[in-house]
């Protein structure tokens, strides 16, 4: 797995460096210290994940970070911060970050980069402890105004739950083929990009 890290702190960086390639199949193919370095690198390495800070001189790390999606709607980025800001973590997760951690948790660096690099997210639990109430909608949401048929609704807050497809599946009695075309059609109505986009909209949009 090739990763690039991206933190102002250059100590930090050379730690993180150290720290993952200790770790089988994983190479630190280059290191910044700005957002805009982060953006640079990714066009350079093409990286498999993006390890970075938020907090930095000049383009933050999610300014970096939309940048990168905004050119490479695939790219996978995990924030590494010591900041667990409420407007740092929506964010984030509205960018279509795939992952937001602390770096107080040394230990799960590399587990957490290889569950993105798998194509999964991982939150810390301070961030996921934070959710339910970051999320909260003010409003009632309009499915009728995007389309959104009532089974589309329950196949929302299901993935919002965590169920993967094969379970969505069964516990709607469709086939895993079914679900897939479902969940491209819900991104295309509602302009997300991935099924992280589509939990995040849930929580921000719909649930109570």
């Amino acid at each position: 797995m090739k990763i690039i890290v991206v933190d102002d702190d250059r100590l930090v960086a050379l730690s993180l460096k150290t720290i993952l390639e200790s770790e089988d199949g994983l190479t630190v193919e280059a290191m910044g210290s700005s957002g805009r370095e982060a953006v640079e690198l990714y066009e350079k390495y093409a990286p498999d994940v993006v390890l970075m800070d938020i907090r930095m001189e000049g383009m933050t790390g999610l300014e970096a970070g939309e940048e990168i999606l905004r050119s490479h709607p695939d790219a996978k980025i995990l924030y590494l911060t010591t900041f667990s800001d409420d407007e740092y973590i929506v964010r984030a997760l509205t960018i279509g970050a795939k992952g937001y951690i602390l770096k107080q948790d040394f230990e799960g660096i590399a587990p957490a980069l290889r569950t993105v690099y798998n194509g999964q997210s991982v939150f810390g639990d301070k961030v996921m402890d934070k959710l339910p109430v970051l999320m909260q909608p003010k409003t009632e949401f309009d499915f009728a105004g995007y389309g959104i048929s009532d089974k589309e609704r329950e196949i929302i807050e299901l993935v919002a739950k965590g169920f993967s497809n094969k379970e969505i599946a069964a516990e709607l009695f469709l086939g895993e083929g079914t679900v897939r075309n479902y969940l491209s059609t819900l991104l295309e109505k509602l302009s997300l990009r991935d099924r992280t986009q589509l939990a995040i909209f849930y929580y921000t949009e719909i649930k109570k």
